[in-house]
């Protein structure tokens, strides 16, 4: 019996040491892909890009006679300002008021519409809005239309973004349809990469919608399930230099993106001859920033040069955008700044659909910001992702697990007082909103938001394009809507640190989350 026992002892060793052998084997192997894959995929400089667009005369930025957050006033040194009067803004909630809002506008347009968003679906409430566009252009010789879609995502499947707004290009020399590809998409990496696993490299996600005067900037894609079940954020600005600032955007990223032309072939913009994945990658990077240095210090020079200020605005418009891709990073230090800067009684607010903080929001939330923190992120049952085909059905297990990390983080430093953690669950409704609130010591309603398509995670400050605003306003109705926007998000969300901490991770997902989490 005793000798038995020895044998099952050591099988049960030999076993063991065998499990562990190929599972070396299995982590050696995934560590050379990654490495081997960075080598195709490298990341641009990281180095501190915000001298891109740091102003070198501030007296215009200095003459608000009131301003009611002076732990933020490094705003004005960080990006332009605009003031506004809250009668101008509107807090759109739900997604189909987001929808008839872009269809109105897009049927009552004088004389631009401009879009950049990530693509264009492929359904009726997408054709209806082709249709309106295409309708008001045939009547308006003075209307120009402009989009800007990523070109991956653009193109994917036989009927995409591309082929649903051709007619549009076809019908009117007044259509100009850009596609952006990735400058990171090149060599073997774009030859060997299949439809969907080519958009991991990089992508255009930008979300912004102008009508004239008026911009409506989101989290929200054109596509069906923003219009009817994905819980998104939208507001909407009617101010012509806030909608001139962003159109300028678009357009300075279309003059280094594909155009597409009437036989829905594609070509360089006129004033580009560099090819995002033949060029040098350097070189392509060094130009798109310069391009971008020498927009902003235009913005500042004019601001600086205004002489009649509105001294009757009640809400600052602060507008930041993020392309690690290119090696610019403006939108993560300013955001990075704000998390910083919450004061001890304060209230921060926020919220990701896709809940993949990098180290340093992390540790900027858990260990420098002094506010009271509540952060909303999408249940598993209410991610994109959900109920997908392997590999992308382990999406939302993945997120999660990066929840629990930071959680843990939270423990960790003794913080868990300062803290609520809560997942957002709805029925046949899914979850995609973004940003942050702010609500002063003592105050119960915010007095400053950020709104836009930024995920705060690893992809939003390394891989997409990304644009946000920074709004701040003393108007009382505005906060008002602003604290009904959160309390809706509140409404369907659940406090989650318990169910973090005991829902089960398959271990697949733990370690492509190990490897891949810049991927997210």
């Amino acid at each position: 019996m005793k000798s038995i026992n020895h044998v099952k002892q050591k099988n049960t060793k030999f076993c063991s040491q065998i499990i562990s052998y190929f599972l070396a084997i299995f982590l050696a192997t995934i560590n050379m892909i990654r490495r081997l894959l960075s080598t195709f995929i490298d990341f641009p400089s990281t180095t501190n890009h915000h001298d891109y667009f740091k102003p070198t005369d501030m007296k215009t930025q200095k003459r608000y006679n009131y301003w009611p957050l002076e732990n933020f006033s490094f705003l004005f040194d960080m990006t332009p300002c605009f003031p506004v009067n809250s009668s101008n803004i509107r807090i759109i909630s739900e997604p189909s008021d987001f929808y008839d809002s872009i269809l109105r506008n897009a049927s009552a347009a004088k004389y631009r519409i401009s879009f950049a968003s990530l693509y264009l679906g492929i359904g009726k409430m997408e054709s209806d809005l082709v249709k309106a566009i295409q309708t008001n252009i045939t009547e308006n010789d003075d209307l120009k239309v402009n989009i800007l879609l990523d070109f991956t995502r653009g193109t994917r499947g036989k009927k995409n973004s591309k082929s649903m707004i051709m007619p549009l290009v076809e019908q009117s020399r007044n259509c100009n349809l850009s596609l952006y590809h990735t400058p990171m998409l090149r060599g073997i990496t774009k030859k060997l990469a299949p439809a969907r696993w080519n958009e991991l490299l990089g992508l255009q996600h930008m979300k912004i919608y102008i009508f004239d005067d008026v911009l409506i900037l989101s989290g929200a894609n054109l596509s069906n399930d923003y219009f009817t079940n994905r819980q998104d954020r939208y507001i909407e600005i009617k101010d012509i230099n806030v909608s001139n600032f962003f159109n300028d955007v678009i357009g300075k990223v279309q003059e280094f993106s594909m155009q597409v032309d009437a036989n829905g072939d594609t070509r360089m913009h006129e004033s580009w001859n560099l090819l995002p994945y033949e060029s040098s990658y350097k070189e392509f990077v060094i130009e798109a920033q310069r391009r971008f240095k020498e927009f902003f210090k235009t913005v500042y020079d004019k601001q600086n040069n205004i002489h009649d200020f509105d001294e009757t605005a009640d809400t600052w418009i602060f507008p930041t955008i993020e392309m690690g891709q290119i090696g610019i990073h403006h939108d993560s230090l300013v955001s990075n700044k704000l998390l910083c800067s919450g004061e001890e009684g304060s209230t921060l607010k926020m919220t990701s659909g896709y809940f993949n903080l990098t180290q340093t929001y992390m540790d900027s939330l858990v260990k420098k910001c002094k506010a009271d923190c509540s952060i909303i992120m999408a249940h598993p049952n209410a991610n994109g992702f959900k109920g997908s085909k392997f590999p992308s059905g382990g999406i939302p297990d993945a997120y999660s697990l990066i929840a629990r990390k930071f959680y843990e983080q939270i423990k960790e430093n003794g913080q868990e007082s300062r803290f609520s953690l809560l997942e957002y669950e709805r029925d046949n409704w899914t979850y995609h909103a973004k940003g942050l609130w702010y609500h002063l010591n003592g105050s119960k309603l915010p007095c400053m938001t950020v709104i836009g398509s930024s995920n705060y995670g690893e992809r939003s400050v390394h891989r997409d394009l990304e644009a946000q605003i920074c709004l701040v306003t003393v108007n009382k109705e505005l906060q008002k809507s602003l604290k009904t926007e959160y309390d809706h998000l509140f409404r369907y969300s659940e406090t989650a640190e318990k169910q973090l901490l005991q829902r089960l991770i398959p271990n697949w997902v733990k370690g492509v989350v190990f490897f891949f989490k810049k991927f997210f």
